[in-house]
């Protein structure tokens, strides 16, 4: 194992911390997994490597041992493992100096075979992408990994981006020790209607000029169930946002967000002649209205302000 340079094979230094070894290791793991590249002996057997070093690194008695193998050299590992495989056995460096995969994955320190002791599997890790509508409901799904298909359970209200822990779905432990963990970043394609914001859900809905200036009620969908009515007082202004109360996401444990509407006032592009006799009408009625003339006001004193 001393000639095995395994902080080349993360990519880190020498004098790395753990944190530095563990997020060479996740974007490794992500890029090099299996699931990505399917059918590619060359990427699995990399995985493999990757695997095994960080087995090694991130356990800070099994580094220091390494670390003082790699120091006295070939005296200190007992000299080369060069030649003939045991049968059964995985080259995977592929440089015939490593001839048993289960030597990498535990214990290879401890002196032999018949002196190790139960070893934890290794931590995986892998990304999956779901819909908007499964990250809400939860959903269940096949991952392929080394060991086999693991049935991964995607828990209800899942986020974008956010990573999730499968304990002992990981890689298999060595000598009857237990199984490592599955971590999964869960990547949520968008909806076409609802946004997300914490726990609540987001919608735009487009709303009538009439509607904001009289006052109206309004239908606004949901995510599941029947549309509910929002209340637009008169005089709303676009932009305005309303609350219904228990139609957001709904977590695991039943509690429920809220989903906020937020209204736009849409202009039709193509108004009949009548329509136009109306608005200019309208617009005769209100000339006394400036909608402008407030900030018009406090940009003129802004601008004294500024000369004073």
């Amino acid at each position: 194992m001393s000639e095995k340079d395994l902080y080349k094979t993360l990519g880190v230094a020498k004098n790395a911390d753990q944190a530095e070894i563990k997020k060479a290791y996740r974007k490794l793991a992500k890029d090099l997994h299996p699931d990505k590249n399917p059918d590619n002996k060359a990427i699995e057997d990399r995985f493999k490597q990757v695997s095994a070093a960080y087995d090694v690194l991130s356990d800070p008695k099994r580094r220091a041992e390494y670390d003082e193998m790699q120091r006295l050299g070939p005296m200190g590992s007992g000299g080369s493992r060069r030649g003939p495989q045991r049968p059964g056995s995985q080259d995977i460096f592929g440089d015939g100096q490593f001839g048993d995969l289960n030597d990498l994955l535990g214990g290879i320190f401890g002196g032999g075979r018949g002196q190790r002791g139960p070893r934890r599997g290794v931590d995986l890790e892998t990304s999956v992408s779901i819909n908007f509508e499964d990250s809400l409901r939860g959903v269940t799904l096949p991952l392929r990994l080394d060991q086999g298909v693991v049935q991964a359970r995607i828990p209800a209200g899942v986020k974008n981006e956010q990573r999730i822990r499968l304990k002992g779905k990981g890689g298999m432990g060595d000598a009857g020790g237990t199984a490592g963990d599955l971590y999964i970043t869960v990547n949520v394609t968008p909806h076409a209607v609802f946004g997300r914001d914490g726990n609540n859900l987001t919608i735009t809905i487009p709303v009538r000029f009439d509607e904001v200036t009289l006052g109206a009620d309004i239908a606004v969908p949901v995510f599941e169930g029947q549309p509910v009515t929002i209340r637009i007082p008169p005089g709303t202004k676009s932009g305005a946002k309303f609350r219904a109360r228990g139609k957001g996401v709904t977590k695991a444990d039943g509690q429920a967000g809220d989903l906020i509407v937020t209204v736009d006032i849409a202009v039709p592009k193509d108004i009949s002649a009548g329509a136009q006799k109306v608005l200019r009408e309208f617009m005769e009625a209100t000339s006394d209205f400036d909608p402008r003339d407030e900030i018009m006001r406090k940009a003129g004193n802004a601008a004294t302000q500024g000369r004073s």
